[in-house]
């Protein structure tokens, strides 16, 4: 088939076209996220994507970007504020967004089917990316293509830094990044106390184990000096037996 494949950045690419390529089908990537900001790290995704494309001489097509556009339908939703429920509803319309401009794209200029390499990652709403990426294709007469690439996230991990690919550390958008930065705090925190809680522990160890040697020192030295009195005694008794003789 011919596939447009949404791409949200280079790494995440890598696995979903060799295994689409495997397959026999002929790909063109979309390079479609308004969601990112800010707008160099948007160009900076690109120009990685793009780099890695050629040299794989796939072309890849860029949509606008309009961060207005994606303010007005996911950016409302705003931030998650510790409830996972308004969290998956930013993504869902941030996936709405991006796979209907895709959708509009595939139906102009012919190509049998749509797909995505956001599933790659385990962090994504696999199920809402699913729902999402067949009501868009389908309302445009394209043939959804969803593959659950999850499973193969290490893999592509592992490509990636191999190739010195950049590799960003949030999702896209200006809420992801800040979530991100939060979680990132937080692993460092929780890192940071249990080194502390086993240096403690290791302390408790070191000093329990500092006492039962000054225990066993004091209780040898109590015992040398017991048998240093029984000789003394001994010493005096044939002292005394020798004079007497």
């Amino acid at each position: 088939m011919k596939i447009l494949l949404h791409a949200c950045c280079g790494p995440c690419s890598l696995e979903p076209v060799r295994l689409l390529r495997a397959a026999g089908h002929d790909l063109t990537i979309a390079y479609m996220n308004s969601n990112i900001a800010p707008a160099d790290e948007y160009a900076r995704r690109l120009s990685t994507l793009r780099a890695w494309a050629a040299g794989e001489q796939l072309d890849v097509l860029e949509g606008a970007y309009d961060p207005a556009a994606w303010e007005a339908c996911a950016g409302r939703v705003g931030t998650a504020e510790g409830d996972p429920a308004r969290r998956k509803a930013r993504c869902r319309a941030c996936y709405r967004l991006r796979f209907e401009e895709a959708s509009a794209l595939a139906a102009e200029q012919g190509f049998d089917a749509l797909g995505t390499t956001l599933s790659v990652s385990p962090y994504q709403y696999t199920d809402v990316i699913r729902e999402e990426l067949e009501r868009a294709a389908s309302a445009a007469g394209v043939q959804p293509l969803f593959e659950d690439y999850r499973p193969f996230y290490d893999e592509a991990t592992h490509r990636s830094r191999e190739m010195g690919m950049y590799r960003q550390n949030y999702c896209g958008c200006r809420f992801s990044d800040v979530e991100a930065a939060t979680e990132r705090a937080e692993r460092k925190a929780q890192r940071a106390a249990a080194r502390e809680a086993e240096a403690a522990a290791h302390a408790e160890e070191r000093a329990a184990a500092e006492t039962a040697r000054a225990a066993k020192k004091a209780e040898r030295a109590a015992y040398d000096a017991k048998q240093a009195r029984k000789r003394a005694v001994l010493k005096a008794l044939r002292d005394q037996e020798r004079d007497e003789g």
